[in-house]
């Protein structure tokens, strides 16, 4: 059975703007640039047939969608949809320190060493691990044809990756904003993006 994903990345947060570090530990909800970027992608996408919304088990992410569900379409958090734990990085600010240990880490994961995690933290094979699970369960569900999905920046950048048969360690290839925008297929066992990176509901807003 064919279907459509629209996966899309949460709204902006006031650690987004301050640069203090988020993750899968950090619950912070939406800023009003937030809230203005959720409702513009709204406008934009309302009138698409959506089956279902899936979000991850954080706030960002349920307010991001909020509009939709407000409409009767159906909402389940799932945990593989979780952004990757950053550690003892979360809900600190991006200093000198931080971006060395980032820089580190970044480097790592692109020298394929999939395993490196920040001190507490996730790697990149452990967040597939738990993201495969959750696209297993959305793929057994056979009344959903349009779904869609929001999630986190890491996350979406290290889910596409395994969705297209990309080597995760090419992660960074994948460029990502508060609520962009991937549309993929998924037909005959295979995932194919038909719409990469649309940001075009953001033309009226600044970061």
């Amino acid at each position: 059975m064919k279907k459509t994903f629209y996966f899309i990345r949460h709204g902006q947060t006031d650690l987004n703007l301050k640069g203090i570090v988020q993750g899968r530990g950090v619950n912070t909800p939406l800023n009003e640039n937030g809230r203005k970027q959720a409702e513009d992608f709204f406008q934009a996408y309302k009138d698409v047939p959506f089956d279902k919304i899936y979000t991850s088990t954080l706030l960002r992410t349920h307010q991001t969608v909020e509009p939709f569900v407000n409409l009767g379409i159906p909402r389940e958090d799932l945990e593989g949809l979780d952004e990757i734990s950053w550690g003892i990085y979360e809900g600190k600010p991006q200093d000198e320190s931080i971006m060395s240990g980032f820089e580190t880490v970044v480097t790592c994961w692109r020298n394929n060493d999939l395993d490196y995690c920040i001190e507490g933290g996730e790697s990149p094979n452990t967040l597939v691990a738990r993201q495969k699970e959750a696209v297993a369960y959305m793929l057994q569900q056979k009344n959903e044809k349009t779904i869609l999905v929001c999630m986190h920046g890491r996350a979406l950048r290290i889910l596409l990756c395994h969705l297209t048969k990309t080597p995760v360690c090419r992660m960074d290839d994948f460029p990502h904003t508060n609520t962009c925008l991937y549309i993929l297929e998924y037909e005959d066992g295979k995932f194919s993006i038909v719409d990469y990176y649309n940001t075009a509901h953001l033309a009226d807003l600044h970061d």
